[in-house]
Protein backbone atom coordinates (compact mmCIF):
# COMPACT_ATOMS: atom_id res chain seq x y z
CA UNK A 1 0.00 0.00 0.00
CA UNK A 2 2.84 2.56 1.23
CA UNK A 3 4.45 1.59 -2.19
CA UNK A 4 1.43 2.37 -4.52
CA UNK A 5 1.24 5.72 -2.17
CA UNK A 6 4.66 6.39 -2.88
CA UNK A 7 4.57 6.34 -6.87
CA UNK A 8 1.30 7.97 -6.91
CA UNK A 9 2.54 10.94 -5.24
CA UNK A 10 5.79 11.34 -7.47
CA UNK A 11 2.98 10.88 -10.63
CA UNK A 12 1.22 13.26 -9.12
CA UNK A 13 3.81 15.97 -8.82
CA UNK A 14 5.25 15.19 -12.26
CA UNK A 15 1.70 15.69 -13.55
CA UNK A 16 1.19 18.65 -11.62
CA UNK A 17 4.52 20.35 -12.80
CA UNK A 18 3.48 19.59 -16.11
CA UNK A 19 0.83 21.48 -16.15
CA UNK A 20 2.24 24.29 -14.82
CA UNK A 21 5.11 24.22 -17.36
CA UNK A 22 2.21 24.24 -19.98
CA UNK A 23 1.15 27.60 -18.33
CA UNK A 24 -1.28 26.51 -15.16
CA UNK A 25 -0.85 29.18 -12.14
CA UNK A 26 1.27 27.31 -9.49
CA UNK A 27 -0.72 28.16 -6.79
CA UNK A 28 -3.75 26.46 -7.71
CA UNK A 29 -2.21 23.36 -9.47
CA UNK A 30 0.85 22.50 -6.80
CA UNK A 31 -0.90 23.72 -3.56
CA UNK A 32 -3.86 20.91 -3.63
CA UNK A 33 -1.60 18.27 -5.29
CA UNK A 34 0.90 18.36 -2.47
CA UNK A 35 -1.55 19.47 0.34
CA UNK A 36 -2.91 16.25 -0.65
CA UNK A 37 0.24 14.75 -1.15
CA UNK A 38 0.97 15.52 2.68
CA UNK A 39 -2.34 14.35 4.50
CA UNK A 40 -1.93 11.04 2.46
CA UNK A 41 1.38 10.98 3.78
CA UNK A 42 -0.15 11.12 7.45
CA UNK A 43 -2.63 8.70 6.84
CA UNK A 44 -0.62 5.80 5.85
CA UNK A 45 2.22 6.83 8.24
CA UNK A 46 3.30 6.90 11.03
CA UNK A 47 5.39 9.70 10.24
CA UNK A 48 9.35 10.21 11.90
CA UNK A 49 9.23 13.50 13.31
CA UNK A 50 12.96 13.72 15.07
CA UNK A 51 13.84 10.22 16.62
CA UNK A 52 17.67 10.66 16.91
CA UNK A 53 17.50 14.19 17.17
CA UNK A 54 16.37 16.40 20.35
CA UNK A 55 13.22 18.27 18.68
CA UNK A 56 14.28 21.25 19.70
CA UNK A 57 17.58 20.93 18.22
CA UNK A 58 16.25 19.48 15.06
CA UNK A 59 13.86 23.00 14.66
CA UNK A 60 16.27 25.53 15.75
CA UNK A 61 19.00 23.50 13.06
CA UNK A 62 16.65 23.58 10.49
CA UNK A 63 15.33 27.30 10.79
CA UNK A 64 18.96 28.36 11.44
CA UNK A 65 20.05 26.49 8.02
CA UNK A 66 16.55 28.21 6.51
CA UNK A 67 18.03 31.06 6.98
CA UNK A 68 21.42 29.95 5.27
CA UNK A 69 19.94 28.94 2.14
CA UNK A 70 17.94 31.52 1.63
CA UNK A 71 20.93 33.96 1.65
CA UNK A 72 23.22 31.38 -0.64
CA UNK A 73 20.35 31.56 -2.86
CA UNK A 74 20.85 35.09 -3.14
CA UNK A 75 24.08 35.01 -3.78
CA UNK A 76 23.93 32.19 -6.71
CA UNK A 77 21.09 34.01 -8.20
CA UNK A 78 23.38 37.04 -8.37
CA UNK A 79 26.11 34.93 -10.08
CA UNK A 80 23.87 32.31 -12.30
CA UNK A 81 21.52 35.40 -13.18
CA UNK A 82 23.18 36.63 -15.27
CA UNK A 83 22.36 33.81 -17.33
CA UNK A 84 19.32 35.04 -19.36
CA UNK A 85 17.82 31.72 -20.00
CA UNK A 86 18.01 31.12 -16.00
CA UNK A 87 16.78 35.03 -15.37
CA UNK A 88 13.82 33.97 -17.16
CA UNK A 89 12.94 30.69 -16.09
CA UNK A 90 13.48 32.28 -12.49
CA UNK A 91 11.13 35.74 -13.61
CA UNK A 92 9.21 32.69 -15.20
CA UNK A 93 7.95 30.66 -11.85
CA UNK A 94 7.28 34.02 -9.88
CA UNK A 95 4.96 35.38 -12.89
CA UNK A 96 2.89 32.02 -12.63
CA UNK A 97 2.08 32.53 -9.09
CA UNK A 98 -0.47 35.37 -9.95
CA UNK A 99 -1.52 38.09 -8.47
CA UNK A 100 -2.27 36.83 -5.13
CA UNK A 101 -1.08 38.88 -1.87
CA UNK A 102 1.63 38.76 0.12
CA UNK A 103 -0.43 37.19 3.27
CA UNK A 104 -2.12 34.51 0.86
CA UNK A 105 1.01 33.63 -0.66
CA UNK A 106 2.67 33.06 2.50
CA UNK A 107 -0.29 31.32 3.80
CA UNK A 108 -0.20 28.91 0.89
CA UNK A 109 2.97 28.04 0.93
CA UNK A 110 4.21 27.79 4.49
CA UNK A 111 0.75 26.49 5.86
CA UNK A 112 -0.01 23.45 2.99
CA UNK A 113 2.29 23.52 0.33
CA UNK A 114 5.86 22.98 1.76
CA UNK A 115 4.49 21.15 4.75
CA UNK A 116 2.53 18.79 2.06
CA UNK A 117 5.72 18.48 0.43
CA UNK A 118 8.09 17.55 3.33
CA UNK A 119 5.32 14.76 4.57
CA UNK A 120 5.52 12.82 1.71
CA UNK A 121 9.05 13.09 0.21
CA UNK A 122 10.93 13.29 3.84
CA UNK A 123 8.35 11.91 5.90
CA UNK A 124 6.77 9.19 3.87
CA UNK A 125 8.95 8.29 0.66
CA UNK A 126 12.88 8.56 2.34
CA UNK A 127 11.54 6.84 5.75
CA UNK A 128 9.69 4.05 3.83
CA UNK A 129 12.71 3.80 1.79
CA UNK A 130 15.34 3.45 5.14
CA UNK A 131 12.56 0.66 6.27
CA UNK A 132 12.34 -1.02 2.59
CA UNK A 133 16.66 -1.00 2.44
CA UNK A 134 17.31 -2.52 5.73
CA UNK A 135 18.29 0.63 7.44
CA UNK A 136 20.92 1.44 4.44
CA UNK A 137 20.12 5.26 5.13
CA UNK A 138 22.60 6.44 2.83
CA UNK A 139 21.15 4.64 -0.13
CA UNK A 140 17.59 5.74 0.55
CA UNK A 141 18.65 9.57 1.23
CA UNK A 142 20.17 9.22 -2.45
CA UNK A 143 17.11 6.99 -4.25
CA UNK A 144 14.29 9.65 -2.12
CA UNK A 145 16.38 12.87 -3.43
CA UNK A 146 16.86 11.64 -6.94
CA UNK A 147 12.88 10.97 -7.09
CA UNK A 148 12.84 14.08 -5.35
CA UNK A 149 14.63 15.77 -8.35
CA UNK A 150 13.04 13.40 -10.89
CA UNK A 151 9.76 15.56 -10.16
CA UNK A 152 10.71 18.81 -10.34
CA UNK A 153 12.61 18.14 -13.44
CA UNK A 154 8.70 17.83 -14.72
CA UNK A 155 8.27 21.51 -14.19
CA UNK A 156 10.77 22.36 -17.59
CA UNK A 157 12.22 25.32 -15.27
CA UNK A 158 16.17 26.26 -14.77
CA UNK A 159 15.16 27.50 -11.26
CA UNK A 160 13.34 24.72 -9.84
CA UNK A 161 15.38 21.92 -11.11
CA UNK A 162 17.73 23.75 -9.13
CA UNK A 163 16.26 24.33 -6.20
CA UNK A 164 15.27 20.76 -5.94
CA UNK A 165 19.14 19.91 -6.77
CA UNK A 166 20.67 21.97 -3.88
CA UNK A 167 17.94 22.33 -1.65
CA UNK A 168 16.55 18.68 -2.10
CA UNK A 169 19.78 18.02 -0.63
CA UNK A 170 19.46 19.80 2.19
CA UNK A 171 16.29 18.60 2.95
CA UNK A 172 17.26 14.73 2.74
CA UNK A 173 20.48 15.52 4.74
CA UNK A 174 18.96 17.16 7.63
CA UNK A 175 15.93 14.11 7.56
CA UNK A 176 18.97 11.76 7.49
CA UNK A 177 20.53 13.46 10.42
CA UNK A 178 17.55 13.72 12.61
CA UNK A 179 15.47 10.56 11.35
CA UNK A 180 12.56 12.66 10.81
CA UNK A 181 10.89 15.15 9.13
CA UNK A 182 11.11 18.08 11.75
CA UNK A 183 14.29 19.71 10.69
CA UNK A 184 13.72 19.58 7.36
CA UNK A 185 10.05 21.20 7.68
CA UNK A 186 11.39 23.76 9.80
CA UNK A 187 13.99 24.84 6.64
CA UNK A 188 12.07 24.39 4.13
CA UNK A 189 8.94 26.43 5.14
CA UNK A 190 11.99 29.36 6.96
CA UNK A 191 13.63 29.48 3.00
CA UNK A 192 10.17 29.61 1.01
CA UNK A 193 8.97 31.99 3.05
CA UNK A 194 11.69 34.33 2.43
CA UNK A 195 11.67 33.55 -1.52
CA UNK A 196 7.80 34.51 -1.60
CA UNK A 197 8.21 37.84 0.87
CA UNK A 198 11.87 38.70 -0.54
CA UNK A 199 11.50 37.66 -3.95
CA UNK A 200 15.42 36.39 -5.18
CA UNK A 201 14.65 38.24 -9.06
CA UNK A 202 12.50 40.60 -10.47
CA UNK A 203 11.24 42.64 -13.35
CA UNK A 204 12.87 46.13 -12.46
CA UNK A 205 16.28 44.34 -11.90
CA UNK A 206 15.69 42.27 -15.34
CA UNK A 207 14.83 45.55 -16.94
CA UNK A 208 18.06 46.71 -15.76
CA UNK A 209 20.51 44.39 -16.83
Amino acid sequence: MKAVVMIAGLIAEIVAWSLVARGRNVWTTMTPTLATMGLVALIVGPIAWSPDVAPGVSVLVGLVLGVALYVATRVAIGVIGRWDTFRRHSLEMYRKQGGLSLGVALALSIALSVPGEELFWRGLFQGQLVSALDGKVALAATIAWLAFVVANLASRNLAIAAGAIVGGAVWVALAWWTGGVLAPLANHIVWTGMMVAFPVVSERAAEAT
